[in-house]
């Protein structure tokens, strides 16, 4: 591969994890906001965060409401 990229759902970012990254071979690590995020990792390093507030609100509120949720992913 010329180019290696890594995605995750909920990056738990402890201790030296984002230092660990940041001097990896990846070119970049996307994951979702889904937990709080170290400040450190928004340093301009190789860690990109993806929004997924609208997604799981959207989500809770067909759930509550007996509504299909697989829709959502048409």
């Amino acid at each position: 591969a010329l180019e290696v990229s890594a995605y995750v759902t909920h990056g738990v970012m402890s201790g030296a994890a984002v230092e660990r990254v940041n001097s990896s071979v990846l070119k970049e690590l996307v994951m979702t906001d889904s937990i709080p995020a170290p400040e450190r990792a928004g340093d301009g390093g190789k860690i990109r965060y993806v929004s997924c507030d609208k997604l799981l609100g959207e989500a809770i509120r067909r759930i509550a409401n007996e509504e299909s949720v697989s829709k959502l992913f048409d």
